[in-house]
């Protein structure tokens, strides 16, 4: 006999309009039939369009099923059947939550239905709501902890802004759908994780929150949702670090398709078959913007390739190429190069500066931009600046290669230079990023703040006080800062309850690996509300420490 079929997520909510949202849940058998019955007593039903996304794989680093060790069931990347289910519910009533349930059959006619939960389309300006901030969960230890923490503090959730790194390795399926650990990204936004965290001789089981299920997620692209070039004899770890950029790709492997072009340089393959983004006239290019309530959402595809910033063991540098592989320009990692460029010119910042024209921006009361890249940040990942590596190749007199290295001017920041300009003149509010596991904020000497709050573990700290980033070259090139934030401006204490040093002084930053941080936006008051929880006090409530308020955007005029 068979066992039960299951669903492999509970169903998730994407991209709703005024009278319209889409309903979305994962299994692995594809099935006979999948619905989604809504409405009054569950009588309306509507079926879904189903696709695989083929690179979803398990491999030798794989957590999931009896694998709790590198290489104990699989030896290399195998590939899984699973599939997604998306159902569009249309002619919904603006303003009025109904039920929904997912349904699927599979095998042998078996039924499987799921839970009942609520839905609405998307809220009409003027509705209250609070939007939960948060990034870079990577199947880091704290994310479970983190997110119940958030539905103990707010019974109501009525959005997720996801500001990049959604998992650590994009195409390891066991890290969105069933890691043995109990912390993978679905199961911990739907409250259905069994993270168990132990201090001093006691366990503690972390179950995450149920968020997503009535609450729309807003995703956008991070560099861990990004892989490199496609290749299934090679590690998912190993294939994730293989990108490089398109022209050398074109260059490496002549004239290319532009299908097998991104199989040879780097692609966002899964990223986009797990979420539904919003068409736009750039097509599926990670950026876009929406109107939530009273917010327009501007989302930006302002991300890079993360590289460590030393070539031992081979590795490829930010800095330099290694030893070994110097007359090998197939394996070279060409520097942290850029994904999708954001420079003046671009097309990225041409459709930017049509938006940030546009009636929908204009007329919106919170204008919020996100986007994966520090522009502000004590973190270390904001070092080296965010512009096209420079590389310089040496040679000897056999004209034979010695050395291959990469320099990023900090002068030409396209976040700072280009960006950031942009976003000021056109009455940007808030503007929300990640990437360096922690938690701090910044405000211009326009009004406009910076926020990131992405301290879920694995935090790498702080380049505060006396302590200098680690990730810098062995030099006193102006173009790597050592302390502080780059771009000059003065981390903000927390207003309300800072965490202290060693001398009693406040901490204008929380970098941490047994405390957690989630902020909240409440748009009623248009406030920004950050949360910290100390994780090795599990029966104690999330303190808030930082509070702070977007004043009434003011659109500026012209900006192209």
């Amino acid at each position: 006999m068979k066992p039960p079929l299951n669903f492999l997520t509970e169903p998730f909510l994407q991209f709703p309009t005024e009278t319209s949202i889409r309903v979305v849940w994962f299994t692995e058998f594809m099935g006979d039939g999948h619905a989604v019955s809504f409405g009054p007593n569950l009588l309306e039903t509507v079926f879904t369009r189903n696709i695989r996304p083929f690179h979803l794989r398990e491999d030798k680093h794989s957590r999931v099923g009896k694998q709790i060790a590198d290489g104990e069931v699989y030896q290399e990347p195998v590939f899984r059947e699973i599939w997604r289910h998306e159902a569009h519910l249309t002619n919904l009533i603006p303003g009025k939550r109904i039920s929904y349930r997912v349904n699927s059959i599979g095998e042998d006619d078996q039924l499987i239905r799921g839970r009942a939960y609520t839905l609405e389309p998307a809220p009409a300006a003027g509705r209250p709501l609070n939007i939960l901030l948060t990034s870079d969960h990577q199947i880091k230890p704290m994310v479970a902890a983190n997110l119940q923490k958030v539905k103990e503090t707010y019974k109501r959730i009525d959005a997720v802004f996801f500001a990049g790194d959604l998992v650590n390795i994009p195409d390891r399926a066991s890290e969105w759908f069933d890691d043995n650990r109990g912390n993978a990204f679905f199961p911990c936004l739907q409250g259905n994780a069994k993270y168990v965290m132990k201090y001093d001789g006691v366990e503690t089981t972390y179950t995450g929150g149920q968020i997503i299920q009535t609450a729309p997620i807003f995703p956008c692209i991070g560099n861990h949702e990004v892989m490199g070039r496609f290749d299934t004899d090679k590690s998912l770890n190993e294939e994730f670090n293989d990108t490089i950029p398109r022209h050398i790709a074109n260059d490496l492997y002549e004239k290319q398709s532009s299908e097998s072009l991104v199989n040879k340089s780097f692609n966002t393959d899964t990223f986009e078959k797990i979420f539904s983004l919003p068409e736009t006239k750039t097509g599926n290019k990670g950026y876009y913007a929406v109107t939530f309530g009273d917010i327009r959402l501007v989302v930006l595809y302002v991300t890079n390739m993360w590289r460590h910033h030393t070539t031992e063991n081979s590795r490829k540098g930010k800095y330099a190429e290694p030893q070994k592989e110097l007359n090998n320009p197939n394996n070279w990692g060409y520097g942290q190069h850029i994904y999708e460029p954001i420079a003046k010119g671009s097309a990225q910042y041409d459709w930017l500066v049509s938006e940030l024209s546009s009636g929908e921006f204009h007329q919106a009361k919170y204008k919020v931009v996100m986007f994966h890249h520090p522009p502000h940040t004590l973190g270390d990942n904001i070092v080296p600046a965010y512009t096209d590596p420079v590389q310089s190749i040496e040679r000897d007199t056999n004209n034979n290669i010695t050395s291959v290295k990469y320099e990023y001017p900090k002068r030409k920041d396209y976040i700072i230079r280009d960006l950031i300009p942009l976003l000021e003149q056109a009455g940007v509010q808030l503007v929300f990023y990640g990437h360096s596991h922690l938690w701090n904020r910044f405000v211009s000497p326009s009004g406009m703040h910076f926020l990131e709050t992405s301290n879920v573990g694995n935090s790498y700290g702080a380049a505060y006080g006396e302590r200098k980033r680690k990730n810098v070259p062995n030099t006193n090139d102006d173009n790597y800062t050592e302390i502080g934030d780059p771009y000059g401006l003065e981390p903000v204490i927390p207003t309300i309850d800072p965490l202290l040093d060693e001398k009693g002084q406040p901490l204008p930053y929380i970098s941490s690996n047994e405390i957690t941080v989630f902020s909240v936006f409440e748009t009623e008051k248009g406030t920004v509300s950050s949360y910290r929880f100390d994780t090795r006090k599990p029966d104690s409530e999330a303190i808030k420490f930082d509070e702070f308020q977007l004043k009434k955007g003011l659109w500026e005029g012209d900006i192209s």
